[in-house]
């Protein structure tokens, strides 16, 4: 049997079915894809592949400069007829993907269209995909930076009730990423999808110890898919900091078979762990106190500096159960209840419902997977020496791009990464580093690891 990490990127297009030996069908709904220079002249290729007739096209006042304006330029000389959006941002200098972006784009909806055209990136991408899945259509995405992996992934990260979540709705049919298009644009951008994909790093890693704790779904062919997806963003990172089109390409390509991986796994799993938490509860952060964040890349690549130091930490670690059993037993319910909303301010009815739905606290659950832990520590310490790379290796790649590297120089202060480390596990259900080193009473510990 030939699995899906032994094909092509362009074998997956078509919603081809790939069965697999982790028990599951993988199929990603990508049907039309072309990256490489000059790409947006094959859209209405992609139009017609897929039997679009007249399409919704959403972009910002930014992507429009970038993109937006060649895109209407070249269906009006395909004579395409089109109806364009243009979403505006609210209180903030950037468009959010949250109710008002998505409310903005449905009441501004033609509904004689029969497809939605995203141009830009992720807040963009992740509004039409929520607007495609309500309205029926099929998605069509133009990319004007290589800032993101979602391009081709069944999943759009959302902020709903101020809360930072991931919305499960379909891969976008079309996706069309120009890299003469993509190297233009903002070299912040360019940093961010880099920051994006050194993630995975730590989610595959991630990804294998919930496994191994709680019994999590794994398949090692799609986790396969995401170092290769990985592989070609790092051997493109010297290209990428001169903004070499083919460098673009390989990142470009890399950050789709990201996205068709998450596609595979139906979960956003295997590209994401701690690392886009301290992003994810550094966003919530912002928008409790009514100011803007930095973009999710970047915001992810200084989470994978902290989160690989606290490896570190990690790897010298041995479980105590006694210790653990301790930490049961001093958990305070009522306590915890009072943190979360000192922390979370009006959020907090949100989270407190996660933990309701999820019941990550219950003692005889944490001291089930504590006996897993401490079972299982010699499997667990295997897969941090397989899957994570050096710290300074990580460090010498992002200071000669340029990037930043520490929570400061993207505006967060100890006491926001410190808030952030404590609190990640709290804002969803999903099982991170983090989590088992509060199952195993060490999390106050490790948080003085995080810190240079």
């Amino acid at each position: 049997m030939k699995f899906v990490d032994e094909y092509d990127i362009k074998d997956f297009l078509g919603g081809k079915a790939f069965e697999c030996d982790c028990g599951r069908e993988h199929r990603a709904q990508v049907d039309y894809l072309s990256i490489k220079r000059g790409a947006i002249y094959d859209l209405p290729d992609a139009l017609n592949a897929l039997g679009v007739k007249k399409p919704f096209i959403v972009y910002d006042k930014n992507t429009f400069e970038a993109a937006g304006r060649q895109v209407c330029e070249v269906m009006d000389r395909a004579g395409i007829p089109y109806t364009g959006f243009l979403l505006k941002e609210h209180g903030y200098s950037k468009c959010e993907p949250d109710e008002y972006s998505v409310g903005s784009v449905a009441m501004g909806f033609d509904v004689k269209c029969d497809c939605v055209i995203a141009v830009g990136g992720g807040v963009i991408n992740d509004t039409c995909k929520e607007l495609a899945l309500v309205s029926g259509r099929p998605q069509i995405i133009i990319g004007t930076a290589p800032s993101m992996d979602g391009f081709a992934s069944n999943s759009s990260s959302m902020v709903v009730d101020n809360v930072k979540t991931t919305l499960y709705n379909a891969t976008p049919q079309g996706i069309i990423l120009d890299t003469e298009i993509m190297s233009k644009a903002p070299m912040r951008m360019l940093w961010a999808g880099f920051g994006d994909m050194i993630a995975k790093y730590i989610s595959v890693c991630e990804w294998r110890i919930s496994n191994i704790v709680t019994g999590e779904y794994y398949c090692p062919h799609v986790a396969a898919v995401m170092r290769r997806a990985l592989k070609r963003i790092m051997d493109a990172a010297d290209g990428l900091a001169k903004r070499d089109p083919d460098a673009v390409g390989a990142v470009a390509e890399g950050l789709v078979l990201s996205g068709i991986a998450m596609s595979f796994a139906k979960v956003s799993r295997p590209a994401s762990g701690l690392e886009h938490y301290f992003s994810h509860m550094w966003d919530m952060l912002c928008l409790e106190r009514g100011r803007e964040s930095d973009l999710h890349g970047i915001q992810v690549g200084v989470g994978t500096v902290l989160t690989l130091r606290l490896y570190e930490f990690i790897k010298a670690l041995t479980p105590s159960r006694e210790k653990a059993e301790a930490a049961i037993k001093a958990f305070d319910p009522e306590a915890w209840e009072k943190d979360i909303i000192r922390v979370f301010g009006k959020t907090a009815p949100e989270v407190l419902k996660i933990e309701q739905a999820a019941g990550k606290n219950d003692p005889v659950k944490r001291m089930k997977r504590v006996e897993n832990i401490i079972a299982r520590w010699d499997d667990i310490q295997a897969v941090i020496k397989e899957e994570l790379p050096s710290l300074p290796y990580l460090l010498d790649i992002m200071k000669r791009m340029g990037m930043p590297t520490a929570p400061g120089e993207i505006g967060f202060t100890r006491e926001d990464t410190l808030t952030a480390y404590m609190h990640a596990r709290d804002i969803r259900d999903k099982y991170l580093s983090v989590s088992f080193l509060w199952d195993i009473g060490e999390l106050e510990e490790g948080a003085k690891h995080i810190f240079e």
